[in-house]
């Protein structure tokens, strides 16, 4: 029981980075194109709509426990990729800024071993993916 209630508390706090992150793009998709344009992204309008909709979906299984460990793995390379493409190296000549980035890739790549974790682990008792198995 222990564990059913580790991986659901889990679960809930990876999922309050990916919800509102998502639905924050998603409620504003010219600003989130917009820093994708600055960092040389190519379609960032598409790349807006697609990373929104891919953070809503991947934190409402993270949730519910549906299909949770595919959304883990997919979310491994995710957040790496973010944390490269978005804060790799970026900051420039100014060195709080160098910082701030510096801990956001790392952030992302903690969320990443996170996700391998809960991935390998499984959702737990109480998880859609337990109740259809």
């Amino acid at each position: 029981m222990p564990i059913d209630a580790a991986a659901l508390i889990a679960r809930f706090m990876l999922a309050a980075v990916f919800l509102p992150n998502g639905i924050m793009k998603l409620g504003n998709i010219v600003g989130t194109a917009g820093y994708f344009r600055g960092l040389g992204l190519p379609a960032p309008f598409a790349l807006a709509w697609g990373t929104g909709l891919f953070e809503v979906a991947a934190g409402l299984c993270l949730v519910a426990g549906f299909r949770m460990r595919f959304a883990a793995l997919l979310l491994i390379p995710f957040c790496l990729a973010a944390g490269i493409v978005g804060h790799g190296g970026q900051g420039g000549d100014d060195p709080a800024l160098a910082f701030l980035h510096m801990q956001a890739l790392l952030k992302d790549i903690g969320l990443a071993g996170g996700f391998l974790a809960l991935a390998l682990a499984g959702p737990g008792r109480f998880s859609i993916d337990a109740a259809r198995s």
